[in-house]
């Protein structure tokens, strides 16, 4: 159990003497930062209480966080080593048959500087996630300046929500071993002079048409590239699909790359990722593309005629998502929102209601709130602007508390699906008031009868969460209810034992 606020260092060393924080199979991790008090895990020589102690190419400085479970891969014989540490450690594999194998809470959490080479060609992701089950809970991790990928799935179905993979040396997510979870406001950001893909998504290995195919599905992502003046060769597609992969990435924004758009693997014989998409097991719908190194025409940015013929034609755009701002230096000038106006707030595609996806009415990764401004470190070392509600960065005549109310105000009530749901043994509430007052947050069984009163008092305005942890009540379906003065909202959920 590891408390809000909680800075964990790792020591540099390579090889075996690599450090790295690894949640083992059966091993649970409760990781429960909250927006004002994150938990950090960063190389010994960062001082936190300094945002530019460090260079903002420092990364390698240490391993990396691993977390192992017992969801099914597609690969044979259905358990591996996982990538990063030495197969001689038995401590070390994951997969097994359990999809909803529970690895703990892994919450508001910032990973940096890590990426520590254990071989040749063999570094760490910040956060690798091996066969991890749906059972466990992730959402607003950030990974910072990584040497290899950001987050990388290896087979497992968990899900995932509020990822930001920012300045990476490889690729900001990465998935293989027939990876099915699903993910939900997912923001990339590259460096300049390195990085790979935004996805690289592979299928399978051993075998690469082994089932059950790799079919997550992603909502609202945002990705930006390198730069499409960029001299990164490296940053030279926004995807790759390949080995027999699948996938589903629906209402999000790719923009700002230094090559192409997407390459689809294509093979003379045998399962590829073609079928795949002729069989939509591989889907891409309502995106904005644009920005892109090759030209902004589908032509240069999509050179296989059958992709092309196929984005064209399932709802998938090349227009300028118009984003309040994009940079890679401390000078508060990214902000990933899109300008009022903007194409991504129409042709929106309606969201799986299955307990797991919020509703949106937009594209991308990012509203009206930039949920990615307290927690992260790009928010700390003023790369991201500091003004959730837009004001631009270089306004003058604000205080620094005026100004950290200005971006924590919410503009309106929201009560947010809790998550995970269905649950056991806990869920999230988080919910939002744009005015200080008294609230009532209260659980009502399907009969009406209160069951459980978890916030009677005074709150201050700003976003609010509450973990729910019911001691006795049966499995069934659930209410809860927020109210005040001048609202009330409802929403349920559904406890299984």
């Amino acid at each position: 159990w590891i408390e809000p606020g909680t800075v964990i260092k790792g020591k540099p060393g390579q090889g075996e003497q690599a450090s790295a924080l690894i949640v083992a199979r059966g091993g649970k991790i409760y990781a429960m930062g909250t927006p004002t008090h994150p938990i950090i895990f960063t190389a010994e020589a960062d001082d936190v209480t300094d945002p530019n102690d460090l260079p903002l190419d420092a990364r390698g400085l240490w391993g990396g966080v691993i977390i192992l479970g017992r969801a099914g891969l597609n690969s044979t014989p259905g358990e591996t080593a996982i990538e990063g540490i030495p197969t001689t450690e038995p401590r070390g594999l994951y997969g097994g048959n359990d999809d909803d194998d529970n690895s703990g809470v892994f919450r508001y959490v910032s990973i940096r500087y890590g990426g520590t080479d254990i071989g040749a060609g063999n570094e760490i992701n910040g956060l690798t996630l091996g066969g991890v089950g749906r059972g466990t809970v992730i959402e607003f991790v950030e990974v910072f300046n990584n040497k290899d990928d950001g987050f990388e799935f290896f087979g497992g179905t968990v899900q995932t929500r509020y990822l930001v993979s920012a300045f990476n040396g490889d690729d900001a997510f990465d998935y293989d071993e027939g990876f099915r979870g699903k993910g939900q406001f997912w923001f990339a950001i590259q460096a300049s002079d390195i990085g790979n893909r935004a996805g690289e998504h592979d299928g399978g290995t051993t075998p690469e048409d082994g089932q059950p195919y790799a079919t997550p599905q992603i909502y609202n992502v945002t990705y930006i590239g390198s730069g499409q003046q960029s001299t990164n060769a490296d940053n030279d597609l926004t995807f790759i699909f390949r080995d027999n992969a699948g996938g589903k990435y629906v209402n999000s924004i790719f923009t700002d790359f230094a090559a192409q758009a997407i390459k689809v693997e294509d093979l003379a014989s045998g399962e590829d990722s073609r079928a795949r998409l002729e069989a939509g097991d591989l889907v891409l719908s309502h995106n904005l593309w644009y920005g892109y190194g090759a030209g902004n025409d589908w032509t240069s940015m999509v050179p296989q005629d059958f992709v092309r013929a196929y984005l064209q034609s399932n709802d998938n755009r090349l227009e300028d998502p118009q984003l309040r701002g994009i940079s890679r230096v401390p000078d508060g000038g990214l902000d990933p929102r899109p300008q009022a106006g903007s194409p991504a707030f129409t042709n929106v595609a309606s969201v799986p209601d299955d307990g797991f996806f919020v509703q949106t009415d937009y594209l991308g990764a990012f509203g009206e709130v930039n949920w990615a401004v307290d927690w992260t470190f790009l928010g700390d070392v003023r790369i991201i602007s500091p003004f959730g509600a837009g004001i631009p960065a270089n306004v003058t005549g604000i205080s620094e508390q005026d100004e950290k109310t200005t971006r924590n105000v919410p503009q309106d009530y929201l009560l947010e699906q809790n998550y995970p749901n269905p649950f056991n043994p806990e869920t999230r509430i988080a919910f939002s008031l744009p005015q200080a007052g008294h609230v009532t947050l209260k659980v009502f069984d399907t009969s009406g009868r209160q069951v459980a009163t978890l916030i009677d008092g005074y709150l201050p305005s700003g976003s609010h969460n509450i973990i729910f942890r019911p001691q006795n009540l049966a499995s069934g379906v659930y209410y809860y209810q927020l109210r005040s003065a001048q609202f009330s909202l409802t929403r349920k959920m559904i406890l299984v034992r």
